[in-house]
């Protein structure tokens, strides 16, 4: 498991370093498409800071399908040399097993920041260039899906 700074040097991970375990956690995941999952962690990073978030959503960005992926757990979240908002804004994000669409909206519009990086993470996933190499079924149920949740979460188009 990837480690974070040692206990007791009260420092946080920088964005690099964050980026550095999110690409070690997800390595040799691939996304529906088959391209590195690193490359979608990378477009949602980026297009949190072009939305104008900072360091910790940056980090959040990078870490937001950790625990939902299951390639960190909720405990190394817990003693990870973070912030608390970016632990909190990653919480946020990590949609429970069999929890509706509803709550899960709910929870990250609960918690600052966290809906600016769903917006970043649905502006990516919802891309005409990623969807175009699905076969159609799976590209209409997911534009369909990211478009109820961004409805849900009160995004705009160019949100």
């Amino acid at each position: 498991m990837p480690q974070e700074r040692p206990p007791g040097t009260g420092a946080e991970m920088s964005p690099s370093e964050v980026e550095a375990v999110a690409r070690a956690a997800h390595a040799g995941q691939t996304d529906k498409a088959g391209r590195p999952y690193a490359e979608h962690l990378s477009a949602v990073a980026e297009g949190v800071r072009a939305r104008g978030g900072g360091d910790e959503l940056v980090a959040a960005a990078w870490l937001h399908d950790a625990l939902e992926d299951g390639v960190l757990s909720d405990e190394w979240l817990e003693t990870a040399a973070l912030s608390q908002h970016t632990k909190d804004v990653v919480r946020a994000m990590t949609k429970r097993p069999d929890e509706d669409q509803e709550a899960y909206a709910d929870r990250i519009l609960a918690v600052p920041g966290a809906r600016l990086v769903k917006a970043s993470d649905l502006a990516h996933n919802a891309d005409p260039g990623r969807l175009a190499v699905l076969d159609e079924h799976t590209a209409r149920r997911l534009k369909q899906k990211y478009a109820a949740m961004r409805k849900r979460l009160g995004l705009a188009p160019g949100d």
